[in-house]
């Protein structure tokens, strides 16, 4: 390392370099209506008076004189407002505000109207090339409201106010020929008069003055990374690249909505596409099943046709068999009849007339001994089943038919009574069911949520929130956000009849108001309703409750968004005294009891007991429902001890009613029979007897009479088979004739149906037979089931198609729905588009345009913008903030290159060491800021396109821009991050100059003490002063600007490290203009060579005073002596 240069400059170096020889005002501030001049002589001066006095208003005219005006801030060392001072104030020399009584604001009063003008002007001397340079800039008003004009003016000789800013008339353009004339260069704005100055004074670069002017606002030192930062390091304008980004992101956010929007629209168009699509192809099938169903008669003809002529084969070959049988057996019945006739013949000619008229008797009175003992038998097991005995004689029979009668009449009576209770029980059982059900589906809600609104109406809401896409917890019942204070449930009920309509009372969101308005008049409820429309931001007052209100009985949830509403609508409503007795129920306008008796104003009584006052089933209020819960289910345990007594009561009554049926059944039966003698079958027994014992005698008499009879019988018998076999072979016969005829009929009807047979239903054939084994399930078909069978493929065809409808309508309404749906988001592109299966075509040619067209066209813009501008956009400006944070680290070098030269301590230098911020806001954005920049140099357009990127710019950009809800926050954070001196923390290093080896380490100068912090600081700014002049180390002779103002910050810090600095100023032979308070002037007083004392007694006009060292002195000592 280089040694370290001695820095105990001689004595003719004392006043090397550009120095301020004196300052000039006029018009400036309250230093009104004459020249005032600050003279320093080039060397350290000290500006001291009252504070208010005028010194800030002097150094702001240095400033001005030397820092860009967007950069300067004035009063800014004296710790002003920026509003308190501007150029303005100082050219019309506002000095104080007065009230306005009209307006009632304050009005700064001025020294100065708008025909003035103001001057300031600074000589600097540079001896060792004896160079002299002024500085001056005039100040006018052109128009009352704006800021004022100003000329810079600059020469390389000495000017004055006096001799060359005076005397040129009441136009300015006066002075500039006055001004030109004398050669001195005039400028309209500050870069170029700026740039004039810093050539001749050797400054290179704008740092230089932005160091000069933070050293004037140099304040105590609080840490050193705050104290670098604020004063070391200029800012980055980053303003207009976080705009430039902005725009940028502007346009690639339209051009992100627009792909966004066209996707969603894909999106919704494709399944409504494939829906239009589908309803085509079902309506095709649709139309197709009609088709078969109108076709199935022909085709169930021809089905027919070729049954009926397989069956007219079959038939006709059977009518030729019966033919033949008959014409046989005719001719047998003709001979076996003249058997018969030649055998009757010859047993008459025998006696056998009366054997067959006997024999003919006995046959009948068999035949009615039969049918009487029937009878008989049926009438005893009547009788027996009511428990008697059958009557033996008429006299019995007559009896006992007149009891019948009356036991059938009081049976008919007893099962009358027996209907009735049963159909009261019954009704009593379905309604008591019916409430149990009810109970039982209350309860299941009930514990479903923990509100107490009965299932109809949260079901009512269920619908309503369904149908709109709406949260319930968003629509709550007013009864869900008020309950009965704990300590006042004698009142309960009460409270619960007199809110139960308002309990019940659904409460809408403002935003919900329109949909839920218009989803209510369009649909039938099927029950009572009330909502209120819920505004947002409407206040009111409440109004003043009585001391007994029910209100106070009422506790409004805590956490209910609508907790002001409800607290304010309970008010107004139910500000009810609640009377404890009559005496005050009599006195009070507005009142109710425990019982429930409400007065209102206006004389009117009410009370409404048509439900218990206790009767918790009715209960609305609550967000709790376990009570509610427990009184239902007690109930519903009572409702079911009752319906299982009306069952087992039903059960009974049945019983007993059917064995009343049973036994009516009986008597009824029984009343069939009125005669006796249709039961008394014994006398007709004693008849067949007597006849048969007749018959026999006869019978025995004649031998020959008996084998003749033999043979007729046997005869007899041939000829009855011989009949009845010809009488079912006609039978037969007849009915193939009919099946014939009616075979015939049926297939001249089934022609009848072909003869309009078309083309289109012949096609529909095919079809109907491959459909036949589905529909039929395999059935065998007949002529007799073809009817049965078309019928059947009828209705299986119908369900078909009401099933195809059915889809078809779903899928209509479906489609329809998506197409409102579509047209209500995208009102602009289908303005002309209807929303009905018509419009179906349209449909698919916007889906057709944005696949082929639209979306590619917008992520083609998207890529482009997102690539080529913002991207690259966000590249630049990480790279600036890169070079940047490389420019500090630079800077930090250069500063380090001058600390070298400065004694910290004996035989120690400090050294500035530049750290990477470990602040979490400041990392996550460079990380962020790499993220978005990754694969720009890869070339690669699939990692730049892609919508990770898009949002990692877009997180970004939002906070640059300012999230609505979060705009301070983002406001901090981007003056944060984007500040490159942000991200390095400082500390210092004190090493030793022999071998560079470190002493002591001060971190952001921690733990060190205000004098030591000062120190440091001081030390540091002297090092950058050095460097940013360009101080030549000893040179009696030095281009270099050498003047620094410090306003106050000697007279905050302590003294010792005050002391410090001024011995390294002088050692880096600065001229110092030391502005302090007057109770600082003794730490100042040895290190300058005059003094500026500036007074204002009246507040009004500043006066300034100009004393050497010496002429302070003596006149402190006089004053003191």
């Amino acid at each position: 390392m280089a040694e370290a240069l001695e820095l105990e400059f001689i004595t003719d170096d004392s006043l090397a370099g550009f120095r301020l020889q004196r300052l000039e005002v006029y018009n400036w501030g309250t230093f009104d209506r004459r020249v005032w001049t600050l003279r320093l002589g080039g060397k350290n001066s000290l500006l001291t008076g009252d504070i208010g006095s005028g010194k800030s208003t002097l150094v702001d005219a240095v400033t001005t004189l030397l820092v860009p005006s967007h950069q300067v801030a004035y009063n800014k060392a004296a710790g002003a407002d920026s509003r308190e001072r501007s150029l303005k104030s100082y050219v019309l020399g506002f000095y104080k505000s007065e009230r306005q009584e009209t307006l009632g604001s304050a009005k700064p009063v001025a020294l100065r109207d708008f025909n003035s003008y103001s001057v300031i002007l600074g000589v600097f001397h540079n001896a060792g090339y004896n160079k002299t340079v002024t500085l001056a800039q005039v100040f006018w008003m052109k128009e009352a409201n704006t800021q004022p004009a100003r000329l810079y003016a600059a020469c390389e000789r000495d000017l004055s106010i006096a001799a060359d800013f005076s005397g040129f008339g009441s136009e300015m353009v006066g002075l500039r020929k006055l001004l030109r004339a004398s050669g001195v260069e005039l400028f309209d704005s500050f870069p170029r008069y700026g740039a004039w100055f810093r050539r001749r004074f050797g400054i290179d670069n704008e740092q230089a003055l932005d160091l000069f002017h933070q050293t004037v606002s140099l304040k105590s030192v609080g840490n050193l990374t705050d104290f670098v930062r604020s004063h070391m390091l200029e800012p980055f304008d980053v303003a207009r690249r976080i705009a430039a980004l902005i725009g940028h992101f502007e346009d690639l956010n339209r051009a992100h909505e627009a792909v966004l929007k066209a996707k969603r629209q894909v999106e919704m168009l494709t399944p409504l596409v494939i829906d239009c699509e589908r309803h085509r192809e079902l309506e095709q099938t649709t139309n197709n099943l009609r088709a078969c169903r109108d076709a199935l008669r022909p085709w169930f003809a021809t089905l027919k046709l070729n049954l009926l002529e397989k069956r007219l084969t079959s038939l006709n070959e059977e009518l030729t068999r019966h033919r033949v049988a008959i014409e046989r057996l005719s001719e047998q019945r003709r001979a076996q009849q003249g058997q018969e006739r030649e055998l009757r013949r010859t047993i008459a000619e025998n006696g056998g007339d009366r054997i067959e008229s006997i024999g003919q008797e006995i046959l009948q009175k068999q035949d009615e001994l039969e049918r009487r003992k029937r009878k008989a038998s049926r009438y005893e097991e009547l009788v027996r089943a009511l428990g008697q005995t059958p009557a033996a004689t008429g006299e019995e029979f007559l009896r006992q038919r007149s009891e019948t009668a009356k036991w059938r009449e009081t049976t008919e009576e007893a099962e009358v009574r027996t209907q009735n209770d049963l159909n009261e029980a019954g009704v009593a059982f379905a309604q008591g069911r019916a409430e149990y059900d009810q109970l039982k589906t209350e309860i299941a809600g009930l514990k479903a949520r923990v509100s107490n609104i009965d299932e109809k109406q949260i079901a009512m809401r269920r619908t309503l929130c369904q149908a709109l896409n709406l949260a319930e917890e968003e629509t709550p019942f007013a009864g869900e956000l008020l309950q009965v204070r704990e300590g006042e449930r004698d009142w309960e009920g009460a409270i619960e009849r007199l809110l139960h309509s308002f309990g019940l009372s659904l409460l809408v969101p403002d935003r919900y108001y329109a949909k839920v308005a218009q989803w209510v008049d369009q649909t039938h409820l099927r029950g009572r309703l009330v909502y209120f429309r819920m505004r947002e931001g409407v206040r009111g007052e409440l109004p003043p409750l009585h001391p007994d209100s029910l209100v106070r009985k009422l506790q409004v949830k805590p956490d209910s968004p609508y907790y002001d509403w409800i607290e304010r609508e309970v008010g107004h409503r139910f500000n009810l005294a609640c009377c404890e007795n009559q005496d005050q129920f009599r006195r009070e306008a507005h009142a109710i009891t425990k019982a429930g008796q409400i007065k209102a104003p206006g004389e009117r009584h009410e009370k409404d007991d048509r439900h218990r006052l206790d009767d918790r089933r009715r209960y609305v209020l609550g967000w709790s429902n376990a009570e509610k819960i427990a009184a239902l289910e007690k109930d519903a345990k009572q409702q079911e001890t009752h319906l299982a007594n009306l069952t087992g009561r039903i059960s009974t009554l049945q019983k007993e009613q059917s064995a009343l049926k049973e036994r009516l059944s009986v008597l009824s039966k029984l009343g069939e029979y009125t005669d006796f003698r249709d039961l008394d079958w014994k006398p007709v027994a004693v008849d067949i007897a007597r006849l048969e014992g007749e018959k026999r005698e006869l019978e025995a008499a004649s031998d020959l009479l008996k084998t003749l009879t033999s043979q007729l019988t046997a005869l007899e018998g041939e000829l009855k088979e011989t009949e009845i076999q010809l009488e079912e072979r006609k039978d037969k016969r007849s009915k193939t004739e009919q099946k014939i005829s009616a075979a015939q009929e049926l297939q001249q009807q089934a022609q009848a149906l072909l003869t309009e047979i078309t083309e289109d239903i012949v096609q529909r054939f095919d079809l109907l037979e491959t459909m036949r084994e589905e529909a039929l399930d395999g059935q065998m078909l007949t002529v007799e089931s073809c009817d049965n069978r078309e019928r059947d493929m009828r209705d299986w065809l119908q369900a078909r198609i009401d099933a195809e409808d059915s889809k078809n309508r779903r899928l209509s309404e479906k489609i329809v729905k998506a197409m409102t749906e579509y047209k209500g988001i995208w009102k602009l592109e289908t303005g002309d588009v209807d929303a009905n299966l018509a419009a179906a075509p349209e449909y698919r040619s916007m889906l057709d345009q944005l696949q082929a067209d639209d979306l590619p066209r917008f992520e083609g813009r998207f890529k482009e913008l997102l690539n080529e501008n913002t991207i690259r956009e966000v590249a630049n400006f990480h790279s600036q903030l890169a070079r940047e944070r490389e420019t500090i680290k630079e800077r930090i070098d250069q500063i380090n290159e001058s600390l070298t030269r400065i004694d910290y301590n004996p035989s120690r230098y400090i050294s500035l060491e530049a750290q990477m911020n470990l602040d979490a806001d400041i990392r996550d954005f460079q990380t962020e800021l790499r993220t978005c920049t990754e694969g720009t140099l890869t070339g690669s357009e699939d990692a730049l396109y892609s919508e990770a990127k898009f949002l990692q710019v877009k997180r970004i950009i939002e906070r640059f821009r300012g999230r609505d809800e979060h705009s301070d926050m983002d406001r901090r954070w981007t003056a944060k991050v984007t500040d490159v001196r942000n991200w390095f923390v400082f500390a210092a290093s004190e090493r030793w100059r022999e071998d560079n080896t470190e002493h002591e380490h001060y971190a952001d100068s921690g733990g060190k003490s205000g004098g030591q912090k000062e120190k440091l600081a001081y030390t540091v700014l002297a090092a950058s002063l050095a460097y940013q002049f360009g101080l030549e180390w000893g040179a009696v002779r030095s281009r270099s600007f050498r003047f620094v103002v410090i306003d106050e910050a000697f007279g905050r810090g302590s003294d010792e490290s005050a002391h410090y600095a001024l011995r390294l100023f002088a050692q880096l032979n600065l001229q110092l203009l030391i502005v302090t308070p007057l109770q600082k002037i003794h730490i100042i007083e040895p290190f300058v060579a005059g003094v500026g004392f500036v007074h204002n007694e009246d507040g009004r006009n500043s006066v300034l005073r100009n004393l050497s060292i010496e002429e302070y002195r003596a006149d402190k000592q006089r004053i003191q002596g």
